[in-house]
């Protein structure tokens, strides 16, 4: 008879645990099936308030992150409608500061008076072969454009040379001339027109040659994120009497 107890005991005990087992399985179910949604509602939310804020690359990140990982929801299907555009304006504003970063604007006193320059280096050579292109106004010397190459070598120009140029790959030329002080550079005899083709460029090339072994070589200036307002003018000094 406790044997028989016992058994019926055991047995009982099996089927409570098998039931407790099955019910605990079916309450995970729709917790688990839940966690996938909430978490792309909760991304979704921030992408949103991103845009509020209007941090686009942060918007761009996420919104990525929503489409990838939870491509069948609802929280990306929002998402698609607008990060397309978002991905536009995000690409287009970072180039553009991207080219206006390559400029360096600059007023400081010099020799003869105060200097203001606007000055960008070569895209094309980089590293330490990089040339110069400055535009410079001075309260004695007036308004130049040239190129002044860091080196211990300028340019190969005899008297007046035609520099080969493209403005976004309309052929041009420029006429230049080596200082007679010996710095390695090359002026431009018209710089008011060279500046004026400048304004409404993107890219220039220039073909040189270097004076480093009369060297041939095509120098590239991402020249779109020009800023004139940031480029100072600078009083001409009146002489003492």
């Amino acid at each position: 008879m406790n044997q028989r107890l016992r058994l019926a005991t055991t047995l009982g005990t099996l089927l409570l645990l098998a039931g407790c087992s099955q019910s605990g399985d079916q309450a995970q179910t729709p917790q688990q099936a839940q966690a996938p949604a909430d978490a792309s509602a909760d991304k979704l939310n921030t992408y949103r308030q991103l845009l509020r804020i209007g941090n686009d690359e942060m918007a761009v990140a996420m919104g990525k992150e929503i489409v990838s990982r939870y491509p069948n929801s609802d929280a990306a299907k929002e998402v698609q409608q607008s990060l397309p555009a978002i991905e536009k304006r995000y690409t287009e504003n970072s180039e553009k500061n991207r080219l206006a970063g390559l400029w360096l604007y600059q007023v400081s006193p010099m020799e003869g008076g105060t200097q203001s320059t606007a000055t960008i280096y070569t895209s094309q050579p980089s590293g330490d072969a990089r040339v110069r292109l400055v535009l410079r106004r001075h309260t004695e010397w007036g308004q130049n454009a040239f190129l002044f190459n860091g080196g211990p070598h300028g340019f190969v120009c005899k008297g007046v040379c035609s520099i080969k140029a493209t403005f976004d790959g309309k052929p041009g030329t420029i006429s230049a001339f080596a200082p007679t002080t010996g710095e390695p550079a090359l002026l431009f005899k018209d710089d008011k027109g060279f500046i004026a083709q400048l304004e409404k460029a993107k890219k220039i090339t220039m073909d040189v040659t270097l004076q480093d072994g009369e060297k041939k070589q095509t120098l590239v200036f991402e020249t779109g994120g020009f800023d004139a307002s940031k480029w100072q003018p600078v009083t001409k000094q009146t002489k003492k009497k």
